[in-house]
């Protein structure tokens, strides 16, 4: 039996253009890489599941690409490419900061930020749910978002932006997630459908997109289960 891979993992977008619903931010992004004018640190702010840390990802991936197309996406094709997509790229290191939220985490982290890249031109930290770390570890911190080294980037993400130092924040460019819209939804879970040749109804797939709240994780973990429950229906 082969290796179920739930929607969300299986189609989390993999280039800016796929994003779903967040242009305002996947055109702000993609014109900061090709006019060179890339922030040091970054806060992805918005609701669960709109795309924050796919979105990091992506910015992670791009920045490094050797061969840049032309549109301002990454190729795909070049080692650093693969080698992110592979998942063993040692010029991209996420922390959850849920888990990983003490001074000593941050000062592993800091300490990491002093080695340059390799065979890359930046190094790039992204740190999940950043609201969670203790307040000696947001102070540990500030020194290092206050003047990176040249090459390190940080893309810092968070679904409770009020509950960051307000130093912190003026420290990075901001930017806020909306909530996806329902028609934007509706529409990405069509096309998933029709890449996995599953039947549906345009309102059964509207029902999913209103229930989900704007969130596109929770719309396709309901999507994998009536699925499973109507038996490809």
């Amino acid at each position: 039996m082969d290796n179920f891979i739930v929607s969300a993992r299986k189609y989390r977008p993999a280039t800016f253009e796929t994003v779903v619903g967040q242009q305002h931010i996947t055109n702000t992004l993609k014109n900061a890489i090709k006019n060179s004018q890339l922030a040091q640190a970054f806060l992805f702010c918005g609701p669960r599941g709109v795309g924050k840390t796919t979105c990091a990802r992506i910015l992670a991936k791009t920045i490094n690409c050797t061969n840049l197309q032309p549109n301002g996406e990454a190729c795909g094709e070049c080692a650093s490419c693969k080698a992110f997509e592979n998942g063993n790229s040692f010029n991209v290191h996420e922390l959850d900061a849920a888990s990983n939220n003490s001074v000593d985490d941050i000062r592993s982290l800091i300490e990491q930020v002093r080695i340059p890249p390799q065979a890359a031109r930046y190094k790039v930290y992204i740190i999940d749910e950043v609201h969670m770390l203790s307040q000696a570890a947001f102070n540990a911190f500030l020194k290092t978002l206050e003047e990176p080294p040249h090459y390190a980037i940080f893309i810092l993400a968070t679904t409770e932006k009020h509950k960051i130092l307000p130093t912190i924040l003026s420290r990075c460019q901001i930017f806020d997630f909306n909530r996806i819209r329902v028609e934007d939804m509706a529409n990405h879970l069509a096309s998933i459908a029709g890449k996995e040749s599953i039947g549906y109804e345009p309102d059964g797939l509207h029902i999913i997109a209103q229930k989900a709240d704007g969130g596109l994780r929770d719309a396709l973990s309901m999507f994998d289960q009536i699925v499973s429950f109507s038996g490809g229906r």
